[in-house]
């Protein structure tokens, strides 16, 4: 029920209050702080952890039930890792890279124009086409890409390496690891497998490519991604057989602009054995549609939720018209078989909790134990 009680005073207060909050939110939204930071601390302040090359912990996550436990045997070219008496504990680090898609201070592929289009106060930022200014310091200053070796990954075995895109209002820590449990997802599926998560915009509504805009970024990127597992597997001789590895992209949300440059000119060819689209469907499908009908020995996943569904439609009817078949499941085999699915997932399905719950529990461990 409603307090009648309050009196001019008390409505003043609350309307004023409010207005701080709405301040508050908008300075937020628009990719700074309420308050003035420098460029050296505002990583430090918000992320204390991006200024140090360390490890970090994975919390164990039940899988949810039932599910089918991975097979002990495996036909295909990727295999369940054995049992690595050397390694006791997962391999998780936020490391920097000098490819990672920011800082990036060149231009905008749609038009010609500087990424860092806005000067004040001797800040750099970029304004979207919403009209806010994202700041470099505060938005694209971060060049972390969160590791992952689960426990028994061998890199002299058949083996995979996931890249996966976070979304909008991501941070590796916070969200990449900590919510959507992307890391223990790669340890559950019990694949050979091995994860590289880059930060693209921090905490913000932008779907920035940054230096996978360039021809040859992706590319570049996973060459050094080989280079920072194997130190951080203290095998630095094995950094090309890193680089070497399958690539599967997992796409979350806004992650799919990204996608589509790394698809498009990243230079990665046929070592991108799939793209998996979660909720991401927003844009590019000319790009996806390339993909589908140039890759045919590599898979396309898009499962989605009322968010993209419409889009999705879209394209299942651009695949009728080229005859092309897709699925509406996930079948086995994907590694062998490649092929296309377009997921619906049911009306319960949160677009915020898509990595975690989406056609089922834990989805990225579910598509890598279906890649045989």
């Amino acid at each position: 029920m409603r307090d009648h009680r309050a009196g001019p005073d008390a409505r003043t207060t609350r309307r004023r209050r409010g207005w701080m909050l709405l301040v508050l939110t908008a300075g937020l939204f628009a990719g700074g702080t309420a308050y003035s930071q420098t460029n050296s601390d505002v990583f430090a302040a918000r992320w204390p952890a991006n200024d140090v090359t360390g490890t970090v912990g994975v919390k164990t996550v039940p899988l949810p039930a039932p599910r089918p436990q991975p097979r002990m045997e495996r036909q295909a070219a990727i295999t369940p890792p054995a049992h690595n008496p050397t390694r006791a504990a997962p391999r998780t680090a936020l490391v920097k890279f000098a490819s990672a898609p920011f800082p990036y201070n060149g231009t905008v592929p749609a038009t010609g124009e500087p990424f860092l289009n806005v000067t004040e106060n001797g800040r750099k930022g970029h304004r979207t086409w919403r009209g806010g200014v994202l700041w470099e310091n505060t938005t694209f200053g971060d060049n972390r890409v969160l590791l992952h070796i689960p426990r028994g990954f061998d890199v002299t075995r058949p083996a995979v390496m996931v890249v996966f895109f976070h979304g909008h209002g991501a941070e590796l820590t916070r969200d990449v690891l900590n919510r959507q449990n992307v890391p223990e997802q790669i340890t559950a599926s019990g694949m050979n497998a091995v994860l590289v998560a880059p930060q693209f915009a921090v905490d913000a509504a932008d779907s920035s490519a940054g230096r996978f805009w360039e021809p040859g970024g992706f590319k570049r990127f996973v060459k050094e991604a080989g280079e920072k597992l194997a130190a951080l597997d203290n095998n630095p001789a094995a950094a090309l057989r890193f680089g070497s590895l399958p690539v599967i992209i997992v796409a979350y949300s806004g992650g799919y602009s990204p996608a589509a440059y790394a698809i498009r000119q990243g230079g990665l060819g046929k070592k991108l054995k799939g793209l998996v689209l979660m909720d991401g469907l927003y844009g590019e499908m000319d790009d996806f549609i390339h993909f589908i009908r140039n890759s045919k020995s590599s898979f396309f996943i898009s499962s989605y939720t009322s968010s993209t569904r419409r889009q999705n439609m879209a394209l299942a009817e651009r695949l009728k018209a080229q005859h092309i078949a897709y699925d509406t499941s996930i079948r086995k085999n994907l590694w062998r078989r490649g092929g296309v699915a377009l997921i619906e997932t049911e009306n319960t399905v949160r677009h915020r909790d898509f990595v975690t719950e989406a056609w089922t529990g834990n989805p990225i461990a579910d598509i890598l134990d279906k890649l045989d």
